[in-house]
């Protein structure tokens, strides 16, 4: 009878814990749709969302300059944002999974710095080139990112394995040599150049296109829709790597696939929006606190989650200053390092992957 009521009890539980996820989803999603109406309405010029939805065809069209700043500026603006925080909140999510530790973000293994190495480059050089639309900054971004990566990857694997550990060391030593060339190429270059490095640097959105959400969408999908299928896996990988190797999960494999996605969604964003800190590290964090650490819950909160913080940050960076704007990485700073010594204060005395199972 104790065993029975024992097993009810857990099944209540369980069942109780999905309905909480199921509507923290929900929640999320609903968060995606305000933030979005925010973030296109909010700025140097101030719109209505009668103005939003009559330039989506959903009521009286606005005068033409409106249309053309919802359109033409702001959509697109907003939308690269929503793309950017949800790939670095997944990548959050994933990187947490794989090194089992809450402090672990999309940069740890130098993702960041070779973006920044590559973006740096080609402003500090001039570079005028385009492919699918987007210039020489995103795509040596993007290529200096991927490229570190892969680098990393090859001097942490040994004998067909990869140790986490050595991963995490290679990733600190390349990523300090690679900030090292970034310094000294941003000592070295004088003029109008300096303005933009600097810019770069801090994240923002100010020359995001359609063109750039058309290339950033298919990598986030793929790669959110590919960590979902590893989801059974990383909740395995949360007990231990050897408990999920009895389990039947392939370590290896799966360690791969994880960093490859990962990687992939970090490059994306670094390309699309610079160097943006705490949304990969925080959003991961609460959403675990929030809905438990099941990773069928996590990945998809964690992207609907980043991407509303992205564009909420945004908004903000452009709001406070009008006309002018702050650099979005500013913005999430500090906002996002005081949040996440808050919640580490408060929630120390619990378990950050146990919490919830």
């Amino acid at each position: 009878m104790r065993t029975l009521t024992a097993a009810a009890r857990r099944a209540t539980g369980a069942t109780a814990r999905i309905q909480r996820q199921r509507l923290l989803i929900a929640s999320l999603a609903l968060l995606v749709l305000a933030t979005l109406v925010v973030g296109v309405a909010v700025g140097a010029v101030t719109v209505s969302p009668r103005g939003i939805l009559g330039a989506l065809g959903l009521g009286e069209p606005p005068p033409d300059l409106e249309r053309d700043i919802i359109l033409k500026l702001r959509l697109p603006r907003v939308l690269l944002a929503a793309l950017t925080g949800g790939s670095l909140g997944v990548a959050g999510a994933l990187f947490q999974a794989l090194f089992r530790n809450p402090l672990a973000d999309p940069y740890l293994i130098g993702a960041s710095s070779g973006a920044s190495l590559g973006a740096v480059l080609a402003i500090a050089l001039s570079l005028e080139f385009h492919l699918f639309g987007l210039g020489a900054v995103p795509l040596l971004a993007f290529a200096g990112s991927t490229g570190t990566v892969l680098l990393v990857y090859a001097l942490a694997r040994e004998r067909g394995q990869l140790s986490v550990l050595t991963l995490v060391l290679a990733g600190v030593a390349v990523s300090s040599f690679l900030a090292a060339l970034v310094s000294l190429l941003t000592y070295l270059t004088a003029d109008e150049r300096l303005h933009q490095i600097v810019f770069w640097l801090m994240g923002g959105f100010g020359g995001a296109s359609w063109n750039g959400v058309r290339l950033a969408l298919p990598y986030f999908l793929v790669g959110s829709l590919t960590a979902m299928a590893f989801a059974r896996d990383l909740n395995a990988f949360l007990l231990g790597e050897q408990t999920a190797h009895h389990l039947g999960v392939d370590v290896e494999q799966t360690k791969r696939w994880v960093l490859a996605i990962a990687s992939l969604l970090t490059g994306v964003a670094v390309a699309s929006g610079g160097v943006i800190g705490f949304v990969g590290l925080v959003v991961p964090h609460v959403v675990r606190m929030l809905g438990g650490p099941d990773h069928h819950f996590v990945i998809p909160a964690a992207a609907l989650a980043g991407a509303s913080t992205m564009m909420l940050a945004d908004a903000v960076a452009r709001w406070v200053l009008a006309p002018a704007e702050l650099p979005v990485g500013l913005v999430t700073a500090m906002t996002g390092a005081p949040f996440f010594l808050y919640v580490l204060r408060h929630r120390r005395h619990m378990r950050f992957f146990g919490e919830g199972s």
